[in-house]
């Protein structure tokens, strides 16, 4: 089995990050993702306001030494939440699955969040997987889909 896991994020990677969050099955999936994905002034400047958010704790998922995408916490509301996203081309792997994991024993803080879209199977049986439950839904404007779709709230204790 490949080798997935987790290292510091950096300014290197920044290119396969963006070039990621722009392919349009993942932000269809992601659904509450950048206004406009192709915007790299925004995307930059978003990056910029990441690097100095107390509490964020970033990381590249690796596939065999090879980077596949990312995954962090951050705390929003007084809360700590966990998101993250990975290539399409590696979709189907448990990569995704196994850096989750992989972070929750990194960061130890509890509860942690994380949301998804309703429709989101994968995400969903990524989070369950490792223990998060469905704990309630928000309706909200996703900007890849432009209109209202239901977000599912996870927690993990």
């Amino acid at each position: 089995m490949a080798e997935v896991a987790l290292r510091a994020l950096g300014e290197a990677d920044m290119d396969a990050v963006f070039a990621q969050m722009r392919d349009p099955e993942s932000v269809r999936m992601a659904a509450f993702t950048a206004d406009d994905p192709d915007d790299r002034v925004a995307f930059d400047a978003q990056r910029a306001r990441i690097a100095v958010w107390p509490g964020v704790q970033e990381r590249a998922i690796t596939l065999d030494g090879v980077f596949v995408g990312t995954i962090a916490t951050f705390v929003q509301d007084g809360e700590t939440e966990l998101t993250y996203w990975v290539d399409r081309a590696f979709w189907g792997r448990d990569i995704a699955g196994r850096a989750v994991k992989l972070m929750l024993d990194e960061v130890r803080t509890r509860p942690i969040v994380a949301r998804a879209a309703a429709d989101n199977a994968g995400s969903l049986r990524v989070l369950a997987k490792n223990g998060f439950v469905v704990v309630g839904t928000e309706t909200g404007f996703a900007n890849a889909r432009r209109e209202e779709i239901e977000e599912c709230v996870l927690r993990l204790e």
